[in-house]
């Protein structure tokens, strides 16, 4: 009887934890450089940014104390999307494509991030991206 109950009760706590658990994709942080790599929002040449995906639909950006960029809430589907980065210096377009997690919990990842277009520098350097816009 001990042993059924137990049993019992880790099946139930392991059935409400996973209903509760979700895994979100991977922040996209972005830094904007010039050709010497100096930080465009820190030395004041880059002043206006927004993305909007393919639906014309703003994008929450947040910007971090070293003045990068975190592209909130994307990535939470299935396929791939497009965006477009407008600022005050160059626009750029790119895509990320998602898929679902397998895993423990339900959710989403981040499998690749593609910029478009002729003459785009960009370098991922573990965590972030570099993007040369000058």
């Amino acid at each position: 009887m001990k042993k059924t109950f137990i049993f019992l009760l880790l099946i139930i706590l392991f059935i409400s934890c996973e209903k509760d658990c979700y895994n979100a994709p991977q922040p996209i942080v972005f830094e904007f450089v010039n050709s010497n790599h100096e930080n465009l929002i820190t030395n004041g040449t880059l002043t206006t940014y927004s993305v909007q995906d393919e639906n014309n639909a703003n994008i929450q950006l947040t910007k971090t104390t070293d003045n990068k960029v975190i592209l909130e809430n994307v990535g939470a589907y299935n396929g791939t999307k497009k965006y477009k980065f407008y600022s005050n210096i160059k626009n750029l377009d790119f895509s990320i494509q998602s898929s679902e997690f397998k895993g423990g919990c339900d959710g989403f990842q981040i499998n690749k991030l593609t910029f478009t277009g002729i003459g785009i520098d960009v370098t991922d350097e573990k965590g972030y991206y570099k993007i040369v816009l000058q």
